[in-house]
């Protein structure tokens, strides 16, 4: 196992011991079959991820015009996850389902996706 494997690992513990578990929704479109006419219904799966959810803070605010009141940034650890979030996915976490919208950043040194930052809107 190699440093950024193990500092995974380390995120992965510490936001499971002071976060809560986080479900990572992924809505894939159904799709439409021109030479058979018909449409293949959406499919949703569903993982499970360990993430800190918090509010923004005045500054944020300040520094940020694409927060709007009520938006969570929610910091999810990638470790145990089989798929990266993307802004077409939604969060459901506190028992709230939450879009995510821009930005989506991904903490990644040297290719090993340690920890995402997300901004959700419920």
């Amino acid at each position: 196992m190699g440093f950024y494997d193990d500092m995974a690992a380390m995120a992965l513990d510490m936001i499971s011991e002071f976060g809560q578990k986080i479900t990572l929704r992924i809505v894939t479109p159904g799709g439409y079959d021109p030479a058979t006419s018909e449409t293949t219904s959406e499919t949703i799966t569903e993982q499970e991820g360990q993430g800190i959810l918090a509010d923004y803070t005045g500054l944020e605010f300040q520094a940020n015009s694409l927060i709007k009141q009520g938006d969570k940034k929610l910091k999810l650890a990638a470790k145990g996850l089989t798929s990266a979030p993307s802004l077409l996915n939604e969060v459901i976490a506190d028992g709230k389902t939450y879009s995510i919208v821009p930005p989506l950043k991904e903490i990644n040194p040297a290719g090993t996706p340690l920890l995402y930052e997300l901004q959700v809107r419920a």
